[in-house]
């Protein structure tokens, strides 16, 4: 079985009510009767509350403040009452299944909060690739229903599997999916796997595949922050600040997306080697602003073969720029590869 691994290196009672959570911040369409309402994490604890204080504690609901829940509604639901639908289908493997009309009480301390975390994440940033025209103008980007186990392992690591095409979250020190960009990082894998089936057989591919999971994990946590309208208290450009608690002195980061690597600081580590490429991912959107950087990030995946190099997917960025931006566009992307010293662009 092949894996994309992200090894984690080397909040009021479960009966809160909702009147007791009067700080909750609803999301567009809350109200809606078609809608049903869920507690979720804005992103995460530290980014919701930039309380660089805050720890696991096993789970101990009274540790992380009310404040820093919102209701979001779960959409593309089926009709089973569970948390599956039209993109993703969780499951958990030491809780019990958690239920669409119990979605808005649980709280950190129930293993149905964390089904719930995936199901919206996985949801929210298949709706954000469906935003950026994928799926209709554009190729679909693993636009089918996503599996996902929870609290498969107990150790502190989650991955996506090819062999199954499935997403499992673990549970050490802070359970994964409490965390949203620890979510969208690997659903960031199963994209790829969707767009280039095996993609990450070498050393520099499976850099890429690290750098896209950050780069998407931002991406979506950024676009939900402002689409309803949550705050975000806490470095956009730092991925997985709650889960980084556990191991990392404050300001919490697993990896930054601002880094100053460039291509003659390859490590042949893939995590540490792709905050090279999603440095300039990161100064692509700088330059040509969101959508138009996703659209074209995204779409020139499709070009990769499964043991890229730095080089080749780097033009490849390039020419899909220019294809569909024009000359403008192609010389912020190039400037960017160049900027990390990636050689040949």
């Amino acid at each position: 079985m092949t894996a994309r691994r992200t090894p984690r290196r080397l909040l009021a009672a479960a009966a809160l009510t909702l009147a007791a959570a009067g700080a909750l911040l609803p999301s567009p369409g809350a109200t809606a009767a078609t809608a049903p309402q869920a507690r979720v994490f804005m992103v995460n604890p530290v980014q919701a509350t930039g309380d660089q204080t805050l720890a696991d504690h096993k789970d101990a609901p009274g540790d992380v403040p009310a404040t820093a829940y919102a209701l979001a509604a779960l959409r593309n639901l089926d009709a089973s009452g569970g948390l599956s639908g039209k993109w993703v289908s969780v499951r958990s493997e030491t809780g019990k299944p958690a239920t669409v009309d119990r979605a808005a009480s649980y709280d950190r301390s129930d293993d149905g909060f964390e089904q719930v975390m995936a199901y919206f994440w996985v949801n929210e940033a298949q709706e954000y690739l469906q935003g950026l025209g994928f799926g209709t103008e554009l190729p679909g980007a693993n636009d089918r229903v996503q599996p996902v186990r929870l609290n498969q392992w107990g150790a502190d690591n989650s991955f996506f599997t090819d062999k199954k095409a499935e997403i499992r979250f673990g549970k050490g020190g802070v359970d994964d999916a409490e965390d949203a960009e620890v979510i969208l990082h690997e659903y960031g894998h199963a994209v790829h796997h969707a767009q280039v089936p095996g993609f990450g057989t070498s050393p520099e591919a499976g850099s890429i595949g690290e750098a896209f999971g950050d780069y998407l994990a931002v991406a979506v946590g950024t676009h939900a922050v402002r689409t309803y309208g949550w705050p975000m208290k806490a470095d956009q450009a730092c991925v997985a600040d709650w889960d980084a608690t556990g191991y990392s002195a404050a300001p919490h980061c697993l990896r930054r997306l601002d880094g100053t690597k460039t291509y003659a600081d390859r490590e042949g580590e893939v995590h540490a080697d792709g905050e090279i490429w999603s440095r300039a991912l990161f100064d692509i959107r700088q330059a040509l602003g969101a959508r138009t950087a996703d659209r074209i990030i995204v779409n020139a995946q499709f070009g990769f073969a499964p043991d890229t190099s730095f080089e080749a997917a780097a033009r490849t960025t390039v020419e899909t720029a220019r294809r569909m931006y024009g000359a403008g566009a192609e010389a912020a992307v190039r400037d960017a590869f160049r900027a990390r010293e990636i050689p040949g662009v």
